[in-house]
């Protein structure tokens, strides 16, 4: 059995999802199927179905059902069985003709009970039962036609999506991210006859809207399930409102009570909100070949997280813009390819110019093993050079079956390396840096002013210019980083000058891209009018100052800009570099904007009896962990004392709202820093060893988790990873690819 970790959890769920399949005909959301992709990848289904003519389906009103040929279907979804999911399933089964149908949820079944309305008390009472499950499956015989059919209704948690080692992904949480400030007036006018509220810090689980409260629920019930699997009891902590909901939710999460009991391990798990620094989000300061990738290719159609890579280099087709749909796209995902995995892992944890060197190794190498006439070439790459290397593969079979997915990221590359988009690159990072020294000398009216020279309708635009997308990028990236600012006639006019500007730049696009249809709410550029491209703007403003004060109610990480002096120019401080600074603070101090969420009366008791007990006793103790009750050592009394998020080996970031690779990258560099000897933890194997009887004990039954190293788990929801599809996040939903996680060791 694989050691537990977020690969072996992924893994083992889908193990049970592929042991229902034989000889069926299989139908998954677009969630699962990203899960798949990643996990798994769809060879190991189909050889799990067994069937030479396999039918995979996507779960949708409008897919085809399965004939007398098939009396066999399993539906994979990760979703509440509940509303338009049902009937969708209805329909299908009603066309078909199925005699034996099995389907599997991502979401428990607690929180389907908290889907239909049933009180916490008579759901306790209902432990160990299944009844929401049960309905399901006597409606699916009645829709099958006989009620002697075989119906199945089970729970696995189908939460990741693997896509490398320390990395993963929560595509079914793509639409979540963190509430602004605007969104509080729309939570007052969805209760009107209860108290209104007055910012985000009287928000709470009460007083969101019944849909968002069951995502979130659906999410916790997930990060339940993943600590089940790595045998911890979690202490929960917040950065921001949305993280505070969510961390209280998992920390009174009910059906984890008994699970937490018998939990050998402990865990820290501090989520953060993203809109607290959309800067890193939407900057190129990142040096990294697979954010320029993500950012720059065509998004993979029914993916949040991967990319076409255009194959028909590898066939004798032209290179013709209308032969690229003949040939089916490549991707970066390459779960059944160990030395593909082991290059897309490089890539992920270096920077640009050797990322770009070692898939010229990897290719050289692999020319080498099939004996092609491979020339060698020292020096700078070139995409002109890794393409003829690549060609060298493209007249034998054997060779290209062998090394298939080590080609479609080698092609990945090179399209990138030559992409307009990579080209500009280096322009956004030269500019964001002029915008920081302006920000520091400059008022906000005289920043704007710099951008509107910039501002040009698509008749006079080069391609070194700025389209209305990439504009957008820039000012959410201003606001951002400015924070809070005061607000005066000059920057009033400043703001005019460029709504107006933008929103006739808008009116006069020969076809508007799916942002800028969101955005205007016009899907074609006839039916927009100056008018309803000015309201726009004046929407895409008010949002844009939520985001400057976004941070208004923290105290200590208040900023994330740090000015100039005569040494060192203005910077930008990601604010995920300030949190995990803190976290290891060597003086650990009392977290003053990282905040402890209580389990319950016992918690908030002991959280309230240790600082009564800070004045009774004295702290003498060298041990980094404090216990909850003050007890007697050699040297004296050691003092209780708040729950500290470095408290546990076991540290989780969740970042609500997504991280870029860049910034991911950046956590994994950082700890080792902060924790000196610290190294990458790769899961399944065990190091180190207990230093006592109780400590040995617990690391015997988790090796992974040994008392005397730290684990740090970077976990995030959506994908920050694109460029355009950052900005298409901030203004109506986040789709950031979800969970990464980094283990490291220290």
């Amino acid at each position: 059995m694989s050691t537990p970790g977020v690969l072996s959890f992924t893994q083992q769920a889908w193990e049970q999802v592929l042991a229902k399949v034989k000889r069926a005909v299989v139908y998954l959301d677009a969630a699962c199927a990203e899960s798949l992709h990643w996990g798994c990848g769809s060879s190991r289904l189909l050889e799990a179905v067994g069937n030479s003519a396999c039918y995979l389906r996507e779960f949708e009103p409008a897919a085809v059902g399965g004939g007398a040929e098939h009396p066999k279907a399993v539906f994979v979804l990760s979703c509440l069985l509940k509303g338009r999911t049902v009937e969708t399933l209805r329909d299908i089964i009603c066309r078909s003709h199925f005699q034996y149908c099995v389907v599997v949820t991502a979401v428990n079944h607690a929180v389907h009970l908290t889907a239909n309305h049933v009180p916490p008390a008579a759901a306790a009472e209902l432990e160990g039962q299944q009844p929401v499950f049960e309905q399901l499956e006597e409606k699916l015989c009645e829709w099958m036609g006989n009620m002697n059919y075989t119906a199945e209704v089970l729970h696995v948690p189908l939460l990741l999506a693997p896509a490398a080692p320390h990395l993963a992904l929560t595509p079914a949480f793509a639409s979540l991210f963190p509430l602004l400030p605007q969104d509080v007036h729309i939570l007052n006018r969805a209760r009107p006859d209860k108290r209104r509220l007055g910012n985000l810090a009287e928000v709470d689980a009460t007083t969101l809207t019944p849909e968002l409260l069951l995502t979130i629920r659906c999410l916790v019930s997930g990060l339940s399930s993943l600590c089940e699997h790595l045998g911890v009891r979690e202490e929960c902590f917040a950065v921001g409102s949305l993280s505070r909901i969510i961390a209280a939710d998992l920390a009174n999460f009910a059906p984890a009570k008994n699970r937490r009991k018998t939990a050998t391990g402990r865990a820290s798990v501090v989520f953060v909100d993203r809109t607290l620094d959309l800067t890193g989000a939407v900057g190129h300061h990142g040096d990294n070949l697979v954010e320029k990738i993500l950012s720059v290719l065509p998004q993979l159609p029914g993916h949040t997280n991967d990319v076409m890579v255009n194959m028909v280099e590898l066939t004798a087709l032209q290179a013709e813009e209308e032969n690229q749909n003949i040939v089916a796209p490549g991707c970066l995902a390459q779960s059944n390819d160990p030395a593909a995995k082991a290059l897309w892992e490089a890539l992920l944890n270096t920077k640009h110019k050797e990322a770009v060197m070692e898939v010229r190794r990897h290719l050289v190498e692999a020319a080498s093993r099939e004996n092609l006439p491979i020339k060698m070439s020292m020096g700078r790459v070139t995409p002109g050079q890794l393409t003829s290397y690549i060609h060298l593969f493209k007249n034998n079979l054997k060779a290209l079956r062998n090394h298939c997915g080590l080609l479609q990221l080698g092609l990945a590359t090179v399209q990138t390396l030559k992409h307009l988009q990579t080209a500009k690159w280096d322009n956004f990072l030269a500019f964001e840096r002029l915008l920081l020294q302006s920000i520091g000398e400059s008022t906000m009216s005289v920043v704007l002013n710099q951008l509107l020279p910039m501002i040009k309708p698509s008749n006079q635009r080069t391609n070194d210019d700025y389209s209305p997308e990439e504009l957008l990028v820039l000012l959410i990236y201003i606001y951002s980083v400015s924070g809070e600012f005061s607000v005066d006639k000059d920057l009033g006019e400043g703001e005019e000058k460029v709504k107006k500007a933008l929103a006739q730049v808008f009116c006069e696009e020969s076809e508007l891209s799916p942002l800028l249809q969101k955005i205007t709410g016009c899907d074609s550029s006839i039916n927009l009018t100056f008018h309803k491209s000015r309201s726009a703007m004046d929407e895409l403003f008010t949002s844009l100052r939520d985001i400057a004060g976004a941070r208004n109610l923290m105290k200590q990480f208040k900023s994330v800009y740090v000015p100039g002096n005569h040494t060192h120019q203005a910077s930008y401080k990601p604010l995920l570099k300030q949190v995990v600074e803190e976290i290891f603070n060597p003086e650990r101090p009392d977290p003053v904007d990282i905040e402890h969420m209580s389990s319950g009366l016992t918690d908030l008791l002991k959280t309230g009896f240790s600082m009564f007990m800070k004045l009774a006793f004295l702290y003498k103790s060298d041990s980094p962990q404090k216990s909850l009750i003050p007890r007697p050592t050699r040297s004296g009394y050691q003092a209780v004392s708040r729950p500290h998020p470095s408290d546990h080996t076991l540290l989780i970031l969740f970042v609500v709202g997504g991280v870029t690779v860049s910034e991911a990258k950046m956590i994994k560099d950082l700890v080792p820093s902060l924790k000196p000897g610290a190294q990458r933890y790769v899961p399944g194997i065990p190091r180190g060893s207990a230093h006592d009887m109780g400590k040995e004990r617990r690391a015997s039954q988790t090796p992974w988790l040994s008392q005397n190293k730290q684990l740090v788990l970077l976990l995030t929801l959506g994908p920050c990873v694109r460029i355009c599809s950052r900005i298409s996040v901030l203004f109506f939903w986040f789709f950031f690819f979800g969970l990464t996680p980094w283990l490291v060791e220290s």
